[in-house]
């Protein structure tokens, strides 16, 4: 496939605002894309490789305008690049608006000619080329080496392949295109029901396999993939909840304690061990302990969720600040280990040996490692399986089965008393959902009243949490006929006050993570953010205040969860607060 007719593509699907259009364009992509299917279906949700692999482009703003730079010509520098971008807020605009193409050298490799007619001669398949080369490249002289390969790209493409390939590049493909999208267009581009290609999506973690499959082998192909230990899949999250609305909605729930680590994937398949974080990073090599526990105390083939926890020498639990040294350390682990002892709390059990019980069942599908995914199957029955193929019970989550809350409020105090951070409520008999925030798993917060705030400014931690932003600004939407800007400036959002408890360091990390791209200006410790990221906030009680722009100010506010599912024009509106603080008279 030409890279220009992915392109034209891209600024199609970019222009339509409604899903079901969306979903359409996206099906003709996929049935246009030829032998570039795999490529094409990870490419328009702006990713290069696998959500699992290994191999990263790893390139940073600042080389990309380099390569963008000596694409344009000797007149032009990073710092013009970067200048427009501060006044466009869009690499892609920045790219297209650039005059490329034509300047000699050695990097032009190959350059098929953009000669001003708006086609170049690249393709979808040379670029995905060019761009492993790139994210292959390592040692001295790595970064001119990416910036010249970059370089040569930029310098053979028309205004509208630039456009989307330096969004490509630093992951900002922005053009509507998530992953429901690409799952539906998969399921309709090639007669595939949409429940298989969501299944063989969590199985697999790899939309452009499961695009190919379902184009090469149909429905068959889709339900025969599995599991595949040491291929990370996402991780299952949880949101945040209630006892009470737990056991309302469950009769029964299972109770675990919340620690305070990190999140880690076993995989083991008896003769290596992996370990992914929670972002499928493979972090093997800075956790020898917990690759020496599993090979001596779990029985392969088996894929295990878990945490690992960093614990003082009396095994009481240490901050999780700790146990992200040793996931960030390359090298001196082994001194890192002296100083940091991390130990396994295994929770849940996606895979494992097919039990002698099982060998006969016809029900059961076996991957051809002789084991048996465990998805599917209920909570209370994974556990189960856990508790059997690890042989060391002190790294099994300790669950309580319970329908009753004062035998949960009473785990949950001595989960607390020993240093936790609480605990969990599960579905006991829900499957395992990769990638999923549903109500299946809950991570208990106090029964409060909430209001969904629009975060709108933040500022930088203080000592171990300089690193993360600590405190977050939170505004309501203006009231109902005081819109403000209509462009999204925070003139249509009142500030209504700041939180900063209620979270713990792993989920700082997250949030820093989360609001990052939306930063507009940073003045000393003070950010300013474009209201992009909806907090839900418990709170006491709302007071009058003059400090804020709404008029009032939450009282002991307190972090319970962001609200994925909705944007700032879903957030609370100051008519609501006003309502609320009028009650309370």
């Amino acid at each position: 496939m030409n890279f220009g007719s992915f392109a034209a593509h891209a600024a199609d699907v970019e222009a339509e605002s409604a899903d079901l259009d969306v979903v359409a364009l996206v099906t003709d992509l996929f049935l246009e894309a030829d032998d570039d299917l795999a490529v094409v279906a990870r490419f328009v949700q702006g990713r290069v490789f696998p959500a699992h692999a290994e191999t990263k482009l790893d390139i940073g703003p600042r080389l990309c305008y380099e390569a963008l730079a000596r694409a344009a010509g000797t007149n032009v520098t990073a710092d013009d690049v970067e200048g427009r971008l501060a006044e466009t807020g869009d690499v892609g605009e920045v790219a297209a608006s650039l005059d490329l193409g034509g300047q000699a050298g050695l990097a032009a490799f190959g350059n098929n000619g953009n000669d001003g007619s708006g086609a170049s001669g690249l393709s979808v398949r040379a670029v995905y080329e060019k761009l492993t080369a790139l994210a292959n490249a390592t040692g001295d002289g790595s970064q001119d080496e990416k910036v010249t390969l970059l370089f040569g790209l930029f310098n053979q493409c028309s205004s509208e392949e630039a456009r989307y390939l330096a969004r490509l590049v630093l992951g900002e493909m922005r053009i509507g295109v998530g992953e429901g999208t690409v799952r539906d267009a998969i399921a309709e581009a090639f007669d595939v029901p949409v429940e298989a290609v969501e299944r063989a999506l969590q199985v697999s973690n790899d939309y452009g396999l499961v695009a190919a499959t379902a184009r090469e082998e149909g429905v068959e192909g889709i339900d025969a993939m599995h599991l595949e230990v040491g291929r990370p899949v996402q991780a299952m999250l949880a949101q945040a909840g209630t006892v009470t609305s737990a056991l309302d909605d469950w009769g029964e729930a299972a109770v675990e304690t919340k620690f305070d680590g990190a999140r880690v994937q076993v995989h083991w398949d008896g003769e290596d061990v992996a370990l992914y974080s929670r972002n499928m990073e493979d972090v093997t090599a800075a956790l020898p302990e917990l690759v020496e526990f599993v090979e001596n105390n779990v029985e392969p083939p088996v894929i295990l969720d878990g945490e690992a926890v960093a614990v003082a020498d009396d095994g009481t639990p240490l901050p999780f600040q700790e146990i992200l040294t040793r996931f960030r350390r390359k090298h001196d682990v082994e001194a890192m280990r002296e100083e940091v002892a991390v130990e396994l709390n295994a929770f849940d059990c996606l895979h494992a040996g097919v039990p002698t019980s099982h060998e006969d069942s016809s029900a059961r599908q076996t991957p051809a490692d002789g084991g048996e995914d465990l998805l599917d199957e209920p909570f209370r029955e994974r556990h189960a399986r856990l508790e059997s193929v690890v042989d060391d019970e002190s790294a099994v989550s300790d669950v309580l089965f319970s329908e009753d809350p004062d035998e949960i409020a009473a785990f949950d105090e001595r989960a607390l008393e020993s240093g936790h951070e609480g605990i969990m409520l599960k579905d006991p008999d829900a499957a395992y959902t990769p990638g999923n925030r549903g109500k299946n798993w809950l991570k208990r917060k106090p029964d409060v009243e909430t209001l969904d705030l629009v975060v709108t400014g933040a500022e930088w931690g203080e000592g171990r949490r300089a690193s993360f932003l600590g405190t977050f600004l939170l505004s309501a939407r203006a009231a109902d006929g005081e819109t403000g800007d209509a462009s999204g400036s925070t003139e249509r959002f009142k500030t209504i006050g700041k939180v900063a408890t209620g979270i713990t360091d792993e989920e700082l990390a997250e949030l820093t993570e989360l609001l990052e791209p939306y930063v507009r200006t940073e003045d000393g410790q003070e950010v300013d953010i474009e209201p992009a990221v909806v907090f839900e906030v418990g709170y006491e009680e709302i007071q009058a205040s003059p400090t804020y722009s709404s008029g009032y100010a939450l009282r002991f506010p307190r972090f319970v969860t962001v609200r994925e599912d909705k944007e700032p024009g879903d957030a609370d509106t100051l008519n609501r607060v006003e309502r609320l603080a009028d009650s309370q008279r």
